[in-house]
């Protein structure tokens, strides 16, 4: 089975709010959808949205860059376009676009019998809006709460506060917001309050500080920006940096590396998050079956975007009941 083209189109959907963190806000889902079709007639598809703030790509540029290895992958047989993929230059998300539409072609995940619990984002706001937020969500039987927090350590102590006055889980993400400084205080000013973790406080290149923080934490500590690679994640891990880490398809590459990332993780017995960008329903589709095969060692799964879309699309696979994420 060898691939026959590869055509790409730009897609958008709306949200019901905007998605605002320290790094950006979006207030519509953008994403290039690849389809792959193959000499025996068969047909695959991917998606890569645009993160230019994390991933630095475009719509623009993840397309360019799928048209500039679509010559090398034509006629070819699709391990061999794997390799040929993934020792390209091209970018995280094109990359992870391309392989998982020909990697889950060849390779279909067996999922397990399970349903996971995803948590729901709440942007970064002033204290009232981020409160509302909260109740509304735990309105809607979404109790476990990614809370985006900017620099402004004040504001990010205070709304913590009131948020932990809620029955839910609280989930602290910063985004690389804070400082090593502003990180610490932090951590004094909450240190009695339950919290899940505190992802990426600080630069992602940062790692001396991440692991001062991670020794100082009563808090568990995750890393996200800092882990694109199965390197990146052996860095991390090695040096303790972090206590777990966070696993992305358009960070990683796609299905073939995050599944290389998870499978070093489960033999350095490290819990990880399993997330997303703000994406479309075939890349949160693919991304929930790996997380359901991984399910023993992904702790946290943060695979809302379905939960923030206006309208619900009907090409996912899944289906969200508050939190609670299974296949149809």
């Amino acid at each position: 089975m060898k691939i026959k083209s590869i055509t790409t189109q730009v897609e958008t959907i709306a949200l019901k709010t905007p998605f605002i963190t320290a790094l950006r806000r979006v207030d519509i889902v953008e994403f290039v959808r690849l389809h792959v079709e193959y000499d025996d007639g068969s047909e695959s598809f991917g998606e890569a949205p645009a993160t230019l703030a994390i991933t630095g790509e475009d719509l623009q540029t993840i397309e360019n860059s799928i048209k500039s290895i679509e010559s090398q992958l034509l006629h070819v047989e699709v391990p061999k376009a794997l390799k040929i993929l993934h020792s390209s230059s091209i970018g995280s998300s094109a990359k992870a676009a391309l392989d998982m539409a020909l990697y889950l072609h060849v390779n279909p995940l067996k999922d397990k019998n399970t349903t996971l619990k995803t948590d729901i984002t709440i942007s970064l706001n002033d204290e009232y809006k981020m409160l509302e937020d909260a109740k509304d969500a735990l309105k809607n039987d979404m109790n476990i709460l990614k809370v985006k927090l900017g620099s402004d350590i004040k504001h990010a102590v205070k709304i913590t506060k009131k948020l932990a006055d809620l029955d839910a889980k609280l989930i602290i993400d910063a985004n690389q917001a804070w400082s090593l400084e502003g990180t610490l205080h932090y951590i004094d000013e909450v240190k009695d309050l339950k919290l899940e973790l505190i992802e990426q406080p600080v630069i992602a290149s940062d790692l001396e500080s991440l692991k001062i923080i991670t020794n100082y934490s009563t808090i568990p500590i995750l890393a996200d920006e800092a882990v694109f690679s199965l390197e990146d994640a052996k860095k991390v891990i090695e040096s303790k940096s972090a206590d777990m880490i966070n696993i992305k398809l358009m960070k990683c590459g796609g299905v073939t590396k995050a599944i290389e990332i998870l499978e070093y993780a489960r033999e350095m017995g490290v819990k990880c998050m399993f997330g997303s960008m703000l994406e479309g329903p075939i890349s949160i589709n693919v991304a929930l079956h790996v997380a359901m095969k991984y399910s023993d060692i992904i702790l946290h799964v943060d695979l809302d975007s379905p939960l923030l879309y206006k309208e619900p699309s009907q090409l996912l696979e899944f289906k969200f009941d508050g939190c609670e994420v299974s296949l149809r």
